[in-house]
């Protein structure tokens, strides 16, 4: 997500930085322009080898970019929760509403006779009984990607591991952070070590997604164990100065995610309790169940004046 500034050899970045956050609504953890290390001195003149310098930036931008990958991502595990978990608890709830919502209507129209009454009430009832579509049909295990891990879970008899709550635990958090830091594809030096890299990180970002303490801490175990990295070698300065250029447009496109994110209704309402998503939800809900109680005393009201 943020390449930094490299004496003037990186290029402009093209996008406004995003706040990266540790938690939803919180502030950012990873500076986007991280200070460069002093640059050692060479030859005669007490000058560095234009190869080193731009070593060293491309080194600070590949860095910035990590951690900006790793904010970007755990708020949008959040995001992913946060909607998941708003489906599945509270989704009942606001049936109900639109249930009670067009009794209250019909009850109404059927007391006044009025046409603008009755227009109302069938608006009401179309909005509790829609046209079933593909998602519907599936109850909530399908969205515009297709299946959601669960329900492959349950066609393949694997085990069910929905996400327990909106934000990861702090332990997980941490194990995250230090296994894409240490195992981020951009770090590779050649495509087997980018191709190893890249399934080993999408491992790590289900049990993450879920939450799973256990298998992240088994996955570090997995990554200490396994083949040694390359040491990484300076390169020419024209595949250095290619590299910033390409660090600079993948974080133009994170940029971008990250401001979806934060600009969508599910990322608005997690700014509205940064320190503990999870406690939203249950506010929701205790908001939810007090609508609930009213349209039901109101509808019982409308049909008892009705009762001879």
């Amino acid at each position: 997500m943020t390449t930094p500034e490299a004496e003037q050899t990186e290029p402009e970045p093209a996008a406004e930085e995003p706040r990266e956050r540790s938690g939803a609504g919180e502030a950012v953890t990873a500076d986007p322009t991280p200070e460069q290390p002093p640059v050692e001195q060479t030859g005669t003149e007490g000058e560095a080898r234009p190869e080193e310098r731009l070593e060293r930036a491309v080194r600070a931008a590949e860095q910035a970019l990590i951690e900006f990958e790793i904010a970007v991502e755990t708020f949008r595990v959040e995001v992913e929760n946060f909607s998941r978990l708003h489906h599945q608890k509270l989704g009942p709830m606001y049936s109900r509403l639109d249930e009670l919502d067009a009794g209250i209507a019909e009850a109404r129209a059927a007391r006044t006779g009025d046409p603008e009454d009755i227009r109302k009430a069938d608006e009401a009832r179309a909005r509790v009984m829609p046209m079933p579509g593909v998602e519907e049909l599936f109850h909530g295990w399908m969205d515009s990607e297709g299946l959601f891990p669960e329900a492959v879970a349950m066609l393949t008899d694997q085990p069910v591991r929905p996400p327990q709550r909106v934000r990861p635990s702090e332990e997980a958090r941490k194990l995250y952070r230090e296994l894409v830091r240490k195992a981020h594809p951009d770090l590779a030096q050649d495509e087997d070590e980018r191709k190893r890299r890249d399934e080993f990180i999408a491992r790590v970002n289900t049990a993450y997604g879920r939450g799973d303490e256990a298998l992240l801490r088994e996955l570090s175990e997995e990554w200490a164990a396994g083949p040694v990295p390359q040491e990484w070698k300076p390169s020419r300065s024209e595949e250095l100065y290619a590299r910033l250029e390409w660090l600079a447009q993948r974080k133009e496109m994170l940029a971008f995610v990250a401001h979806e994110l934060e600009e969508s209704a599910i990322g608005a309402m997690l700014k509205l309790a940064p320190d503990d998503p999870d406690r939203l939800l249950e506010e929701i809900a205790e908001q939810l169940l007090a609508q609930v109680g009213e349209r039901e005393a109101e509808l019982a009201e409308l049909i008892a004046d009705q009762t001879p």
